[in-house]
């Protein structure tokens, strides 16, 4: 069977004791007839009955050639019995017989003279259907040329699972002869390779015939001593014609080049998921600290155990930064994440915090350099150098922090800062393709934390610009106790123009204003100041709420197609009433003593800068420990709910029992605010207070 070495089956040792027979004969059917030398059958086997068609009783003390060769061949097999007969040689030859039925048939026969024991001669003839013969032999030489000249390594293996064949293709394989593999079992030849296994797995086949296929096995070899390979190893029950199990066929394939095929495929397919989950999730809004902590989640697990988002403190704070070979480098961190390695996180910088970097840190040298930094083996020396100090240093130690990387964040030319990854639980240490997607990463996020740190230095710039327009003023001014709140826009929006203004006048009357300048960001505010100044000016003149808008709407008209919507009103403590006018804003809200909250019945009026329309005065009264609340749409305008519901909730929280104005101001805002809301909120809450003369 083999063409590199092959021992019987059941070992190189003689039989001890009677065996099973092969079944070979049986595939055969070799028929057996002896003859004396008259050239008549004296003895029939069973299998003779079967070949030519005769019975024992039919065919024994005829003569031979009479039923068992051709006519047409009869003189020359006569000729070849007598010269077996009186020579003793042997002859072996193919003719055609005529079976019994008529029909004919090529026989190989095999003949020889035999002695008994009183020196009488017999002659014994074997005969076997040539197309049987033909098909066998075909069968072993087409077993050998597959076996001898396959590329897939090929054994088998006795009952005892030790080595009986071997092909040249599994010598080059195991990289050893085949005579060495020869009654020798597995564990003997290759004790690297996964053995047991293996031999758990045989064992199997030879009990239930059941098929083992391509099952993988990794291990080393002669062949390759220095690098694990991997083979898909298939085995098979062999069994004769009687059923007898033989042993078991072993087919090997080396498939190392493509499980790594596999894996380098499998690799980039887990770097597009990984690219695609990043730009899905990473720049959702242009909040700074967010956008660092998507870049960390996306890196953490799938890249690494742990990740840090670092950016230069000169950069968040909008400038631009350079650093010398000498310089250190300050960092202010933004994001960690890790997986449940609870030193790794204590020894990066807490988010919000500024660390400085001495020039030989690493993170350091990778903003400076604008080029990643990678220890694919962190040794105890490297620790110094990834950790922020001595102490740090140490935590990364006793976490198993083995390899590193950091990427620069790089965005339009600038370094912005870098993501620091490491491993510590993952045992396989960064390599190329680890480098491939967190530069690939970084690349992607660096143009989302820019965009998000310019739009914040914006933001901050107009909430500051803002601010300093709106009233720092007293709690109780004239006949009024004040209270009043300003809520910036979401982190995702722009801020925008609200504001509000408490304004003394003669006589212990005070001007309440709130308004809301339509837009966002520094020319809203810039125009919600102008509006506020004009106010203070036009108030100090005692005009009337109504003549006042008007003031207003043609300023506001000048302002580079600005429009506002605001409420106006002049509280007086001595005529315990107050003149409001509106120009197009939502109405406010009064509460008293013993009525239900209400909202103003006021004429609406229109937006100011849209011109052509007059405003008109309404009087209310205000009795002491009246409310009036005043409000801009941010407070109670949703994109889910109708604005009827909105407002009947805000009447319904001013009608709960008295608190103090703060604690409602507080109230509202948490209730009625909400997260998602993309816009801004002023607040004013005034209670008539009595007047010191009343």
């Amino acid at each position: 069977m083999s063409a590199a070495g092959s021992l019987p089956a059941g070992g190189d040792g003689p039989a001890t004791g009677p065996v099973r027979p092969s079944g070979l004969l049986d595939v055969l059917r070799v028929a057996s007839v002896v003859l004396n030398t008259e050239g008549r059958i004296v003895l029939w086997s069973p299998q003779a009955e079967e070949l030519f068609g005769y019975s024992a009783r039919e065919a024994l003390g005829r003569y031979a050639a009479r039923i068992m060769v051709h006519e047409e061949h009869l003189d020359t097999v006569v000729k070849l019995f007598a010269d077996v007969m009186r020579t003793g040689v042997s002859w072996a030859g193919a003719f055609p017989i005529r079976r019994k039925d008529g029909g004919t048939r090529l026989v190989e026969f095999r003949n020889m003279r035999l002695l008994d024991v009183q020196g009488d001669v017999y002659a014994l003839g074997l005969a076997v259907d040539q197309s049987t013969v033909r098909r066998l032999e075909q069968d072993v030489a087409l077993s050998t040329r597959m076996v001898a000249q396959s590329p897939i390594g090929l054994a088998v293996l006795d009952v005892d699972l030790r080595y009986v064949s071997v092909n040249p293709a599994l010598e080059q394989i195991n990289g050893i002869p085949a005579e060495q593999h020869l009654g020798r079992t597995m564990r003997d030849v290759l004790p690297l390779v996964g053995v047991d296994t293996v031999e758990d797995a045989a064992r199997e086949v030879l009990d239930t015939g059941r098929p083992v296929v391509a099952r993988p096995t990794t291990g080393r070899t002669p062949a390759d001593p220095d690098e694990d390979r991997t083979w898909a190893i298939s085995l098979y029950r062999l069994e004769d014609a009687l059923g007898s199990v033989l042993g078991v066929a072993m087919s090997v394939v080396d498939i190392t080049e493509q499980r790594r095929a596999n894996a380098e495929t499998e690799t980039a397919r887990r770097r597009l998921a990984v690219i695609a989950d990043a730009s899905a999730r990473i720049g959702t809004t242009l909040d700074l600290d967010r956008t660092a902590g998507e870049l960390a989640d996306v890196a953490v697990p799938e890249l690494a155990d742990a990740a840090a988002v670092d950016l230069l403190d000169a950069v968040v704070r909008g400038r631009r930064s350079t650093l010398g070979p000498t310089e250190p480098a300050l960092m202010r961190a933004l994001a960690v994440r890790s997986v449940d390695v609870a030193d790794v996180p204590s020894a990066a910088d807490p988010p919000g915090t500024v660390t400085q970097y001495a020039p030989d840190r690493l993170i350091t040298e990778c903003v400076r350099t604008g080029l990643p930094v990678m220890v694919p083996r962190v040794k105890d020396e490297d620790l110094a150098r990834i950790a922020r100090s001595p102490e740090a240093a140490a935590l990364l130690m006793r976490a198993g922090v083995h390899s590193y990387l950091a990427v620069p964040l790089t965005a339009r030319g600038e370094v912005l800062g870098a993501l620091d990854l490491t491993r510590s639980r993952t045992p396989r240490p960064f390599n190329d393709d680890d480098l491939l997607l967190a530069r690939e990463l970084a690349s992607r996020a660096a143009v989302q934390i820019d965009n998000a740190r310019w739009y914040q230095n914006a933001r901050d710039t107009a909430l500051t610009l803002q601010r300093s327009l709106l009233p720092s003023h007293p709690p109780v001014t004239g006949g009024l106790e004040v209270a009043s709140r300003y809520q910036p826009a979401g982190t995702t929006s722009e801020v925008g123009g609200d504001w509000f203004d408490v304004i003394p006048l003669e006589d212990d009357r005070t001007a309440l204003v709130v308004g809301d300048v339509m837009g966002s960001g520094i020319p809203a505010a810039a125009a919600m100041g102008r509006l506020r100044t004009a106010t203070h000016t036009l108030a100090s003149l005692g005009l009337d709420p109504a003549v006042l808008l008007e003031h207003l709407d043609l300023i506001t008209a000048g302002l580079d197609e600005a429009i506002a919507t605001c409420v106006y009103a002049v509280h007086d403590p001595r005529e315990r009433r107050c003149t409001i006018a509106n120009a197009g804003h939502l109405p406010p809200a009064r509460v008293r003593a013993g009525h239900a909250p209400e909202l103003l019945d006021l004429p609406t009026g229109v937006p100011l800068g849209v011109g052509g329309v007059g405003f008109s005065t309404t009087t209310v009264e205000l009795e002491p420990d009246d409310w009036l609340v005043f409000y801009t749409d941010g407070l109670v305008e949703t994109r889910r709910d109708p604005l009827d519901e909105r407002l009947d909730r805000l009447l319904t929280l001013l009608g709960r029992p008295a608190r103090s104005l703060e604690e409602v101001c507080d109230l509202l805002l948490r209730t009625l605010h909400e997260p998602d809301n993309f816009d801004d909120v002023a607040l004013l809450i005034a209670r008539a207070t009595t007047p010191p003369d009343a």
